[in-house]
């Protein structure tokens, strides 16, 4: 059976982190190991940690360069065969996440995997705003702004050490690049899993304010740039009408 290694980066998030923890531990098929890598947090954050703390927790607390850095030392830290990154803001939608995943990784020559996610109150995991779903998507679809819901990205450990881990010189996007470096530059073997896999909690960096989001979209040009897909500004910002569909869009 493939391992699994769950990556979690958190900073004074005293208020979700535990959700998230319980999350992973609850799982049907739990992980190989749960890499919680802490910026130093000077809230209650790692108390919280410490008190949901379970033998799969690997705890790291130090200060890091950004939200892509401490992502990146979590990945190099992990040992098992499928790297999944989970946001401590978010949970996984149901306790056979990680069975399902690994089930689909063990009977396929796929390098990745992606599936849905629904954004949620962050105040009320059940009642979902906004429904994202990966279902028809394609590399070539990068050039239009889209890409794959990240937090139900998992990837074998192996493509990260072959192609590379985040770009931290990027401030929002560097999950953009990522995927779009490995699956449009490199083209490695993906399956979609049709199922909403994550509740991410809205409020999340790329999403707070209009100056986010234009940081946001200059670097969606500049990842297609840098891995030879040929976009322009209008493509880039089409994908807003796709987001205001997601907005009436619900799970089946």
């Amino acid at each position: 059976m493939l391992s699994m290694s769950i990556v979690t980066v958190v900073r004074n998030n005293e208020t979700t982190i535990a959700d998230c923890i319980s999350s992973v531990a609850g799982q049907s098929l739990p992980p190989f190991e749960h890499i919680i890598i802490d910026g130093k947090s000077t809230d209650g954050t790692l108390s919280e940690i410490k008190k949901h703390q379970h033998s799969a927790v690997k705890l790291v607390s130090e200060s890091d360069k950004g939200i892509y850095d401490a992502m990146n030392k979590g990945i190099l830290l992990a040992t098992g065969d499928i790297i999944g990154i989970l946001n401590s803001d978010d949970i996984y939608a149901h306790s056979q996440v990680l069975e399902n995943v690994t089930k689909l990784f063990q009977e396929s020559c796929a390098d990745a995997l992606f599936a849905d996610l629904v954004y949620v109150k962050s105040d009320n995991v059940n009642q979902v705003v906004r429904y994202y779903s990966g279902a028809g998507f394609t590399p070539e679809k990068f050039a239009w702004g889209w890409m794959p819901p990240h937090p139900t990205f998992f990837v074998r450990r192996e493509i990260y050490e072959r192609y590379g881990l985040f770009a931290t010189d990027y401030r929002i996007s560097a999950d953009y690049e990522l995927m779009a470096r490995f699956m449009a530059r490199h083209r490695v073997n993906y399956l979609y899993m049709s199922d909403v896999i994550v509740r991410m909690r809205t409020g999340g960096v790329s999403t707070r304010n209009l100056k986010s989001n234009w940081i946001l979209n200059r670097e969606i040009l500049r990842a297609c740039t840098d891995n030879g897909i040929d976009t322009n500004i209008f493509k880039v910002y089409s994908k807003y009408f796709r987001k205001v569909s997601q907005l009436f869009a619900r799970p089946a």
